[in-house]
């Protein structure tokens, strides 16, 4: 059985928590390029150690992702709560957008998510999708965004902004202006 299966020791858990802990704060200055020795010795553990919580900097990485994506789908069921449809869309969009603010690794992950391991996460995966597709339909039937809009542009549309949240080549909130202009973009109608 997998170690993410079964109940960890006390000990084993705050490990756990030190390592992931530690690879956030790596993966916020350094991105991809922190290595796992770099990790095991921020958090001051041995390698052993490291390699046996995660036998791969993918693995953590996906671990990580997992751990973020679990409120995703509460994200949306509050959105869906909105009862103007493009004012929900926006807010699913935005939410998705500001969960990952902060956190280079998450954004790393969904930006390249195609490499991920979504074991143990495709239950909220798969009702995050249902939400924001019924969001999205519900924006194009009321013709607040373009009649062509899809869940699958969702990720695309994401990966651009969080490109730009990455990357920050507009200083640190230039990813709020690359939201705008793509949900100006998008829309129907001028912003109110």
């Amino acid at each position: 059985m997998p170690e993410t299966e079964r109940p960890l020791r006390a000990d084993a858990r705050r490990n756990r928590e030190r390592i992931m802990a530690s690879a956030r704060e790596l993966f916020a200055h350094r991105g991809r390029e922190a290595q796992m020795e770099e990790i095991a010795a921020h958090c001051g553990l041995g390698m052993g150690t490291l390699y046996r919580h995660f036998p791969n900097k993918q693995a953590l990485l996906t671990a990580m992702v997992r751990e973020r994506f679990q409120g995703m789908a509460d994200l949306a069921r509050a959105a869906e709560q909105i009862t103007d449809p493009g004012e929900a869309f926006e807010t699913i969009l935005r939410s998705y957008l500001e969960a990952a603010d902060g956190d280079a690794s998450f954004q790393l992950a969904l930006m390249g998510s195609g490499d991920l391991e979504w074991e143990g996460v495709q239950q909220q995966k798969a009702e995050f999708a249902e939400i924001v597709t019924r969001i999205i339909e519900r924006a194009v039937a009321s013709g607040a965004v373009r009649g062509d809009l899809t869940y699958a542009d969702f990720p695309l549309l994401t990966r651009g902004v969080m490109s730009t949240m990455y990357f920050k080549p507009a200083g640190k909130f230039g990813w709020r202006r690359h939201l705008q202009l793509t949900l100006d973009g998008i829309r129907t109608t001028a912003p109110r």
